[in-house]
């Protein structure tokens, strides 16, 4: 391939998939052991322009393994470890394909990381969580964004044939960094020491064998004719540990239905409209009506049209389609319409049976989708109006905002909204920091947070709720399209990219661990570094491999 064309408008991304359509992994059960087999069709990309060889990977494969996860968690209760390997000989995974790096736009490239970083993410959520565990058997070479799906697995177990090994080659051979979570996988979770993993990280050939386990990139080797009977035995011992039921009744995840338009798009629980020429999306959350399960025999009955559970999935694809289709939508506004009450009565039937596996997997998956919301590089701004329904659950929606304006009507009380906390609003639902939204609000200091929760429970108007820091602004009703408007106005005439890293820093302050460096690095070392001429020029190395070419570099250091 000795030329490239940057592919500035790509077709509209479709997030919903069903097994029968998976075309790069095959799922199967055993028990308590469930197998996710990559095994990538080469003409298999969800664009054009490019073959995925050597199970090399795209958006779509990643598609395809966000939604088997989800089979994995949902319909399938009785598994309780799965093993993650190849159906290729000799290879495991070679990582994103570089040829689609090659031509895709950078728009495209940052959001393709940052979908496999919150798969990755969920994987060992699901582990920490749910009693999920997961196994690596890396049958073959590995290598980049191949490797880091290997750490983000509980275990990895690693064939010893002499000649299969893990790599993140990336820095020397594209100029860019194992950008879905590598290096920090490799530090903060492997505990590879610093001196050894540089030699690791800067080497194009990798470890294999023993020296693997030594330097801990690796938990295990096995002989080739041992290595299936050793990763079996394996996912069974950490299957035995999980609490996840094995008679329990799994919940079939129906096709999500929508309505898609020019200008918005239309599911049951939640409705998008886009204002083109003020560069919105107002992103409304309706609360449940009729009669809802308060028992888990309704819950399991209702499956996936349980409201928490319909809502959660609804939001979630909503976000992802606007995050990838709408790029020049840079502020979402965010509402909900409904009563209130019913809100917080499905909160108190999760909180009455949160032991149960399909309500623990519920509040996961709303946990999941709510950081995938704070991890949005879009401006957010909640706005508290008279119908709306922001209590427990959807308070965090509030809480998650870069700002919140609640309507004042001081001489309508009837019509006034309110805002009510819950016991979800206090950890149920930690941001990738491990921290609560009000934590982080509060920055943990007592004071407000024990006002706030002495508050629970009560319907507080705006002058309430301002007063205990819980929205930013509380205009009348005389003032309130007004200020809105301005805000909006202002914030879409600055700069995308200045509030970009503005609201990755503000959003995520004083607490820091894995998920939020893995997010960091990515919006701040791989971005910038995916912009430069080293990766991306006319002789750079991401635009120059494999045409046999060699990468000119810019030698200064910046």
């Amino acid at each position: 391939m000795t030329e490239t064309t940057t592919l500035q408008a790509p077709p509209r991304v479709d997030y919903r998939i069903e097994p029968a359509q998976y075309r790069h992994w095959k799922l199967s059960f055993d028990g308590p052991v469930a197998r996710l087999v990559l095994d990538i069709a080469e003409d298999g990309g969800i664009r054009p322009g490019y073959k995925l060889k050597l199970n090399s990977y795209d958006l779509g494969v990643d598609i395809e393994l966000n939604d088997a996860l989800n089979r994995v968690r949902f319909e399938h209760p009785e598994v309780r470890s799965v093993i993650v390997t190849s159906g290729k000989d000799r290879i495991f995974c070679s990582g994103a394909n570089i040829f689609m790096l090659g031509v895709s736009s950078h728009a495209w490239k940052v959001n393709f990381c940052k979908f496999t970083n919150e798969t990755r993410n969920g994987i060992e959520d699901s582990s920490k969580h749910s009693g999920l565990k997961f196994i690596a058997a890396v049958n073959g070479a590995c290598a980049g964004g191949g490797y880091e799906l290997a750490l983000a697995c509980d275990e990895i177990l690693l064939v010893d044939d002499r000649s299969s090994a893990v790599s993140l080659p990336e820095v020397p051979l594209l100029g860019v960094l194992p950008g879905t979570g590598g290096l920090t996988r490799v530090t903060d979770k492997r505990h590879v020491r610093h001196d050894l993993a540089d030699i690791f990280c800067t080497s194009v050939e990798g470890v294999r064998g023993q020296r693997a386990v030594e330097w801990r990139l690796v938990d295990a080797v096995a002989k080739p004719a041992q290595f299936a009977a050793a990763v079996q035995d394996r996912a069974s011992q950490l299957a035995a540990a999980s609490d996840r039921p094995a008679s329990g009744k799994g919940v079939a995840l129906t096709r999500l239905e929508r309505t898609d338009s020019a200008d918005g798009i239309r599911y049951s629980h939640v409705d998008i409209q886009i204002d083109r020429s003020k560069r919105t999306a107002a992103i409304t959350i309706k609360a449940p009506t009729g009669k809802q399960p308060a028992d888990i025999a309704a819950i399991e009955a209702a499956g996936a049209a349980w409201w928490p559970l319909a809502m959660c999935r609804e939001l979630d694809d909503a976000i992802l389609n606007l995050r990838t289709n709408e790029l020049d939508i840079g502020t979402w506004l965010l509402k909900t319409e409904g009563d209130a009450a019913a809100v917080l009565a499905s909160d108190a039937v999760m909180l009455a049976h949160k032991d149960h596996w399909l309500v623990r997997e519920t509040i996961g998956a709303l946990r999941r989708t709510l950081a995938r919301l704070d991890v949005s590089s879009r401006s957010l701004f909640a706005l508290v109006e008279a119908g709306s329904c922001f209590a427990g659950t959807l308070a965090e929606v509030a809480f998650a905002a870069d700002r919140s304006y609640m309507l004042a009507l001081p001489d309508d009380a009837e019509r006034a909204p309110k805002l009510v906390l819950n016991e979800f609003n206090f950890g149920f639902f930690p941001m990738v920091n491990d921290q609560s939204r009000l934590q982080r609000r509060f920055y943990e200091e007592a004071a407000p947070l024990e006002a706030a929760r002495a508050a629970a429970g009560k319907p507080l108007d705006a002058d309430e709720a301002l007063k205990l820091g819980l929205v930013t602004a509380a205009p009348d009703d005389i003032d309130w399209e007004d200020e809105i408007r301005i805000a909006i106005e202002e914030r879409a005439a600055m700069s995308p990219d200045a509030l970009t890293g503005l609201e990755a820093n503000l959003r995520f302050a004083s607490k820091e661990n894995m998920a939020t460096r893995i997010f960091g690095r990515l919006t701040a070392w791989q971005n910038w570094i995916f912009n430069r001429p080293n990766a991306v020029g006319e002789k750079g190395a991401l635009k120059v491999y494999g045409t046999g070419q060699k990468a000119g570099f810019d030698l200064n250091r910046v």
